[in-house]
């Protein structure tokens, strides 16, 4: 993936440097990562209940333990206003917006390619799950 050292502890590589994007893709594309950053970057502020019906399946447990890691890697702003009732709304930060392009390259690959692995399943399948 690229030039340098590659450190070895105890015996193992660290697997940073074996392959540096594997801590960016922990991040972002965790099960719920995407989707909520996807849905926010699509449609803007909102609140909880509005970000959880957009999503769909996700849980409301699960939805706030992803917003809140989120918010402490940066890549969520949340704004508390003091109303009666009180107000919450998530939205996509800046370090967030900036995976946009990673986001759309990933959707024209999808668009181009997904129709492949497909094929390329079916054809797995009818030889019996061998090459």
């Amino acid at each position: 993936m690229g030039s340098g050292s590659t450190r070895v502890t105890g015996g193992q590589v660290d697997s940073q440097q074996a392959c540096p994007v594997a801590p960016v893709v922990d991040l972002v594309f965790s099960r719920w990562t995407t989707p909520i950053l996807w849905t926010l970057n699509e449609f803007g502020r909102q609140r909880f209940v509005e970000l959880q019906r957009n999503i769909g399946t996700i849980t409301p447990k699960v939805l706030t333990q992803r917003l809140r890691q989120m918010e402490r890697d940066g890549l969520v702003v949340r704004t508390y206003h003091p109303e009666v009732p009180p107000r919450v709304e998530y939205e996509i930060s800046a370090l967030g917006r900036s995976l946009a392009p990673i986001f759309a390259h990933l959707a024209d690959w999808s668009t181009e390619n997904l129709p492949k692995v497909e094929e390329a399943r079916r054809e797995f399948d009818a030889a019996g799950g061998h090459s």
